[in-house]
């Protein structure tokens, strides 16, 4: 299916009355395949669902938790949208599906990864969403691509700017920016 097609089936099983348009702030990564492509189809599928009003650069990106595997390419993006959070994580799901992500392995390689780390404020717990991302704190590869487009952003529940997130962190975890 093209991408165009994709994005409009998609898209159509999100949509709903506009609302407020509320910032998001996404998480993408890849392992498998062409990870930049990916990481640029993806991008351009979120347009579907709201604005992208910025993506960080690139990151080459070191596994964490199950290590033997490809490296990954990460980067952030920024998202004006009027869908809820329930909405955009339906579109971000079915959206991975249709690019090939297969859950074999929690943790495990594949083709694109997208989490949803900040929502505007909010602060939920439900099952199969959990925002602000629980472990995004922890994350550098996370972290680092995000304080490139949002370094005062902040943390709804740690009350602490991503900036300030990201210079906590303890060494370790190998993020390298790519050339453009």
């Amino acid at each position: 299916m093209d991408g165009s097609r994709r994005v409009g089936l998609l898209a159509t099983e999100c949509y709903k009355e506009p609302t407020e348009i509320m910032p998001a702030y996404l998480s993408l990564g890849s392992n498998l395949g062409d990870r930049a492509a990916h990481l640029r189809d993806a991008v351009a599928c979120l347009a579907a669902v709201g604005q992208v009003i910025a993506v960080s650069s690139f990151y080459e990106t070191e596994p964490v938790e199950f290590t033997t595997q490809p490296w990954f390419l990460n980067c952030a993006a920024a998202l004006e949208t009027s869908r809820d959070p329930q909405q955009l994580i339906r579109f971000i799901l079915g959206l991975e599906r249709e690019m090939g992500r297969e859950r074999t392995r929690n943790k495990g390689p594949r083709s694109i990864d997208i989490d949803i780390l900040l929502f505007g404020d909010a602060v939920i717990h439900s099952p199969g969403l959990t925002i602000p991302h629980p472990a995004m704190h922890q994350r550098r590869f996370v972290l680092e691509p995000l304080a490139e487009i949002a370094p005062e952003a902040q943390h709804p529940l740690l009350k602490r700017t991503i900036r300030e997130l990201l210079d906590a962190l303890p060494p370790g975890q190998t993020v390298r920016k790519l050339k453009a």
